[in-house]
């Protein structure tokens, strides 16, 4: 059976996220259904994503994974001369809503798997805190903040947080799971050029996010960046394991997943392999 990358975007406005629920619109369920219609499966396919965004959360560089069987690849084309992963990407952006885009669709290396193969996920967090800098074109895509924000303090703030850490201070706890990632970059700063210019940006990648970890780590910097909080306070609330209010999480709508890595083709069985382990427990407080 064909293993094939599905790479897609979509604006997570009117979604209650990425994961399938009854009676909810979410972008699983409905990418799911597009690719039984226009494969003429008769039920759902199972698709394996990336990054399981959550509500209202955007994304520009998400990648998922489905199988095929190969009568139903080699029919994608129909009558055409097109080539199956072109055909597919022209069928499925008939049938899918404007909100959610396949931008190509290809037939995945041995051992790739959408979720365990991946290396990092990068996220971006956009907040306008100028009058000036608010553009209603925008304005599913970026937070509207109503005080400036020392960006300097939020860099400071935020750089005893980069590391191997338990996280469970930044994540909603879910029964079984870890809270121990690897936080690669989280940096602030406002561009000075392009379509971000102005605007307040932080770039937030590491190995895996657990629930709201992004949110709830960007909330923390704001805290930071409006005087509410010093410099040392993220790093305390780390260090201790637990929610602390005081710093609140932010709306999902100025987030984005912006991209996901991978290793090359021959070394992805073996990423998938050790991502599935379980992450080594950090000691004791």
């Amino acid at each position: 059976m064909p293993r094939i990358r599905l790479d897609l975007s979509y604006d997570g406005t009117d979604f209650a996220g990425w994961a399938r629920q009854p009676g909810l619109r979410t972008v699983q369920g409905l990418l799911e259904g597009a690719l039984a219609t226009v494969l003429r499966t008769g039920a759902p396919l199972r698709v394996t994503v990336a990054g399981r965004t959550d509500a209202g959360v955007h994304a520009r560089g998400q990648v998922a994974h489905v199988d095929l069987d190969e009568a139903a690849w080699a029919a994608v084309p129909g009558r055409s001369a097109r080539e199956p992963g072109v055909a597919l990407v022209a069928r499925l952006t008939g049938v899918l809503p404007r909100d959610v885009v396949v931008h190509r669709a290809q037939v995945a290396p041995g051992g790739f798997d959408a979720r365990f193969s991946a290396l990092r996920r990068h996220y971006a967090y956009r907040i306008a805190d100028d009058a000036a800098r608010r553009d209603p074109l925008r304005r599913r895509h970026v937070l509207w903040h109503p005080r400036p924000l020392d960006v300097a303090a939020m860099q400071a703030a935020t750089r005893a947080l980069v590391g191997h850490h338990d996280f469970a201070a930044f994540c909603k706890p879910r029964e079984g799971a870890t809270t121990i990632r690897t936080l690669e970059v989280l940096d602030w700063a406002r561009p000075g050029d392009g379509p971000d210019a102005g605007l307040v940006v932080a770039t937030v990648q590491a190995d895996a996010f657990c629930h709201s970890m992004v949110r709830a780590l960007v909330g923390a910097s704001v805290a930071v960046g409006e005087g509410r909080r010093p410099v040392g306070w993220p790093a305390a609330v780390l260090a201790d394991r637990r929610r602390d209010p005081g710093g609140g999480v932010v709306p999902a709508l100025g987030l984005t997943l912006e991209e996901v890595a991978y290793p090359g083709d021959d070394e992805l069985d073996a990423r998938a392999t050790q991502t599935r382990a379980v992450r080594a427990a950090l000691p004791p407080r």
